[in-house]
This record gives C-alpha cells, structure tokens and sequence, in this order.
C-alpha cells in the first residue's frame, strides 16, 4: 500500500521532494518492500552504517529473521532512496512487540522529512495490526517527536551491549509495556533464503588423512 499525504495521526503530510538521480526535484512514495529492492536497501545500508551494523546488539534480533514489517520510500524514478523495517520481539515472559530498525535515507533526502514519512507509515500500519508497542536503539533527540520516549523499558535487556538512554519506546496501546521485563528474543519467521546463502557460502575442504 502506498504512503503519500496521511500520516499516523490522521493529518496531512505535505508531500516529500526529493532529487532523482539527474534531475532537479520529484515525489516521493512510501510503499511496501519488494524483493526487487533488497539490493539498493543493503547498499544504503553499508552506506550509512558501515560494517560495524551488523556487530550492533539490534543485529542480534534481527539476524536469520523475516521482518514483520519493511517499507522503502521511492522517488520518482523508483529508485530507492529511504528504507525502514520492524522485527518481531518477545520479552521474557514471552509478551510480543516490535523492534524498529535500522532506519536510512539517501544523504540528499535528509532534509526533506523522508525519515519522518517512514517513521510515521510504519507506526501506523503497526498501529493498524494490533500490535502494543515499538522499541528501538536510537537517538532521543530524533525520535521523541514520533511519540517515543526513555524510562518505559527499565526491567528490559537486549542480548548484547545496552545503551540505556538510547533504548526507548512508544506505546500503540496505553499501559501495554507495564510489566515488560527480561531478556528480549527474536520471533520472526525464518529467513530460509538468508540461512542457505550463508550455507551456500561455507568454504569447502577435502579430508586429507
């Protein structure tokens, strides 16, 4: 489905510009991940994180998983240009929610509420399913205008490396992460087609006596 002037609030979302290879200005739409993407998605991503992304304690909730939700933001061209999904989580005491991450625009998109157009699409179509609450490692001075705030996750860890004043999160449903606690685990489907890559990757060696 795609995203272009409503956002999670119900209010209008003036339209994002931003520049298409080789030209001066174009739309931008919000539309739900294909496979035809994955690519151009992975290429942003080494872009704006690097390798170090996947030592990040997220990764380890996200590693061998289907996302629950993934949204790419296209320009006029339909070349990708902005990329957000969310993952299946449980808590200890085995209570879902969702893991929101890693998010990334196109550096030349950054200043044209890009970002802010995921973030929004994403909320509400989780908002939409039913699901309680959001959860991410990010910056609060970013994300605290979509509603996400510190102090809802303190019983809560990741199975890494924890920065406390980046963990938040926001709740779709009021009170839902009251008696959240424990150690947070991935749920997600299987990503099969990620598990024989990585199978099919493996060096092969001969048995010498």
């Amino acid at each position: 489905m795609s995203e272009r002037n409503l956002d999670s609030l119900g209010r209008r979302d003036a339209e994002g510009q931003c520049v298409p290879s080789g030209q001066t200005g174009g739309s931008i739409d919000i539309v739900s991940e294909i496979p035809a993407h994955v690519g151009a998605r992975e290429a942003l991503l080494d872009r704006s994180f690097g390798p170090d992304r996947f030592t990040k304690t997220s990764e380890r909730l996200r590693e061998g998983r289907l996302p629950a939700f993934a949204f790419t933001a296209l320009n006029e061209d339909e070349e990708l240009v902005g990329t957000v999904r969310l993952w299946n989580v449980e808590d200890g005491n085995g209570w879902g929610a969702l893991l929101l991450g890693p998010l990334a625009v196109e550096t030349e998109c950054r200043s044209q509420q890009v970002g802010g157009r995921l973030m929004r699409h994403a909320l509400n179509q989780a908002a939409m399913a039913g699901h309680g609450a959001v959860i991410l490692v990010g910056d609060y001075a970013y994300y605290q205008r979509f509603g996400f705030a510190r102090g809802l996750l303190e019983d809560v860890t990741m199975p890494g490396t924890l920065e406390r004043d980046r963990f938040l999160a926001i709740e779709l449903q009021e009170g839902y992460l009251s008696g959240f606690a424990g150690c947070l685990v991935a749920t997600g489907e299987p990503d099969l087609a990620t598990a024989r890559g990585r199978k099919a990757s493996r060096p092969l060696y001969k048995r010498v006596a």
